[in-house]
């Protein structure tokens, strides 16, 4: 890990403080760096109707997006885990869908860290590149 790596990963840590996890009462903290260098945050904030729970990964990022960031270089999660937490499955999807190139920093409260890139994250995922492959076959005709 890099100073570069800490300090998203500090900023992740904070993120945490500010989740809203009545249900599960348990509070995820997300960073992403943009190309810019700019840091986004996030963190989970939960429903009581559970299928709208917002993650904290998916959170940093939309803002990330929403602020006009076009580049994704370095995902952060922090948790209270055991070992070091891996994305859920949404987030990963999100993830590859906008960021598929970045550098995914995973951390506990202990101190446990992996690193893993998010194609790593999502072997044989389906992306965009694999929407705009079909819609040229369709537009082509039937065969």
């Amino acid at each position: 890990m890099t100073a570069g790596d800490d300090a998203l990963l500090a900023a992740a840590l904070e993120a945490r403080k500010h989740a809203r996890a009545p249900y599960s009462e348990f509070p995820v903290g997300a960073a992403v760096l943009g190309k810019s260098g700019r840091i986004y945050t996030g963190s989970n904030v939960e429903s009581s109707s559970y299928g709208l729970t917002l993650c904290a990964e998916r959170l940093a990022l939309c803002f990330a997006l929403h602020q006009g960031e076009t580049e994704i270089t370095h995902i952060a999660v922090v948790a209270d885990t055991e070992g070091a937490p891996g994305p859920c499955g949404a987030c990963r999807q999100i993830m590859f869908d906008y960021a598929p190139d970045s550098v995914v920093l995973m951390a506990n409260l202990r101190g446990d860290q992996r690193v893993a890139t998010t194609r790593e994250l999502m072997p044989w995922g389906f992306g965009p590149g694999d929407l705009a492959a079909y819609n040229t076959r369709r537009q082509k005709g039937p065969k």
